[in-house]
């Protein structure tokens, strides 16, 4: 088993003072948003076997069934088919939607074959991979999740009273839901940039107005006015008017699947996903938005967020239940004098000490975490987990 030492990305929408808190470190006054544990290329987290920090990428890649095992190698190749992350928001991030792993694999041989350099900035597909993805709930956290009932979005849209928005009420009232919610959507991303400045400008007002009242839909509307504050004059303000607003609280957990389109708005968590960097955008964001790739990938149907909460195992494990097979996302929640937990040694594990002091025991010693730290154990090796706090256990599923 090894401590991982992990980097943090200063994304801007990134939180200052979350993550270092959860480090125990000084705020450095940048915004600190993802800290990364895994093996992605992108910012691999490292490890010191004895002669010196090595990137964990490289030590799965020396021998990866030694350190992932045959089973997880031969499910989803010889690299760690996950990554973990602590994300901190203190503003909005992106509107998006990831896809299927069929379209991951048609879309990246399409821009292969035309010769789309992998930096370009239009560039959708960077691998061949899906990135479904969970997002577990530190502190309250804000979220926009899937579309709402369209008659429940007309009816939020027609409540701002602007002009300009009264088309798309209509097409919510009038049109089956997946051909109400694709026209709706397809307008608005591709309306005259101006006009839908002063729409967004308008509907923000309103929202302002809205969320400032006593009523069901009051943070709703009070987080779509502050996304427009962040995003002024973005389509994507006037699309997150589409989707669910849902707040996790601590502990609660949001799977989020292919073609559902989601942004996180504030809050710190757990997130978990298949290692990917496949992201279709909606707005919220200055990248490139690839509307008519975008509308092939998005499930237009509507469905309340499916909150999760974990599920107690015989061991004391608590689990994050979800549909696929790269990830796996437990916590353990120990108390003081308990009895130390052996884990499971089948698949690559990594754990995060998430409150408290805890150690990990096994052949070669014992090794201390604290808040914030992290450790990899290898595929095959044992350990047993004891202490006092709570500890996220990623791995993937057996």
């Amino acid at each position: 088993m090894d401590r991982l030492v992990n980097t943090v990305r200063p994304y801007a929408w990134g939180s200052t003072t979350a993550i270092p808190e959860l480090l125990g470190v000084r705020p450095t006054g940048e915004p600190q948003a993802e800290m990364w544990m895994g093996a992605h290329p992108g910012a691999p987290s490292r490890v010191d076997r004895g002669t010196g920090p090595v990137a964990l990428s490289e030590v799965i890649a020396a021998d990866p069934e030694g350190e992932l095992g045959a089973d997880a190698v031969s499910l989803f190749g010889p690299q760690l088919p996950f990554l973990l992350k602590v994300l901190a928001a203190a503003s909005p991030l992106s509107l998006q939607v990831h896809p299927d792993l069929e379209q991951a694999k048609e879309g990246y041989a399409d821009e292969e074959e035309r010769g789309v350099p992998a930096d370009a900035p239009h560039r959708n597909y960077k691998d061949a991979n899906h990135k479904p993805e969970l997002i577990c709930a530190l502190t309250p956290f804000n979220g926009l999740c899937g579309f709402r009932d369209p008659n429940e979005a007309a009816e939020l849209l027609a409540a701002l009273e602007v002009d300009s928005l009264k088309p798309y009420v209509d097409i919510l009232h009038a049109h089956p839901e997946s051909h109400a919610l694709r026209e709706v959507l397809t307008a608005v991303l591709t309306a005259d940039p101006e006009a839908m400045t002063e729409t967004v400008r308008q509907a923000a007002a309103a929202a302002e107005r809205l969320g400032a009242l006593d009523g069901p839909h009051a943070p709703a509307y009070a987080a779509y006015a502050s996304i427009a504050q962040h995003y002024p004059g973005d389509p994507g303000v006037i699309a997150a008017m589409l989707l669910n607003f849902v707040t996790l609280q601590p502990g609660e957990a949001l799977y989020l699947g292919a073609g559902v389109p989601h942004a996180y708005l504030d809050g710190l968590g757990v997130e978990i996903m298949a290692n990917s960097d496949n992201v279709l955008r909606c707005g919220l964001t200055p990248k490139h938005v690839d509307v008519p790739e975008l509308l092939r990938v998005v499930r237009f149907e509507s469905a309340a967020p499916a909150v999760l909460r974990p599920e107690a195992e015989p061991s004391g494990e608590e689990l994050y239940t979800t549909p696929i097979g790269e990830f796996r996302l437990s916590r353990h929640v120990l108390a003081d004098g308990a009895a130390p937990r052996p884990l499971p040694a089948a698949g690559p594990q990594i754990l995060l000490c998430a409150s408290g002091e805890v150690s990990l025991r096994g052949a070669d010693g014992e090794l201390p975490l604290t808040r914030g730290q992290s450790a990899f154990v290898p595929a095959g090796e044992e350990a047993v987990l004891g202490g006092d706090g709570t500890v996220f256990r990623a791995t993937v599923t057996a």
